[in-house]
């Protein structure tokens, strides 16, 4: 897991800078919408990794 989040600040640091200040402009609401749909794609991918 942590190899994948390295990833974008490796190989785009700017990249990474500009996406880390656009988050912190979204409300909490906005953060918690994208915390809780990324949680569900995770979950569907492990179901249908392992099934």
């Amino acid at each position: 897991m942590l190899i994948i989040e390295g990833m974008l600040p490796f190989t785009s640091p700017r990249k990474y800078r500009e996406l880390v200040a656009e988050i912190a402009r979204l409300s909490d609401n906005h953060i918690r919408t994208i915390g809780l749909v990324v949680m569900i794609i995770g979950l569907v991918t492990l179901m249908l990794i392992r099934s």
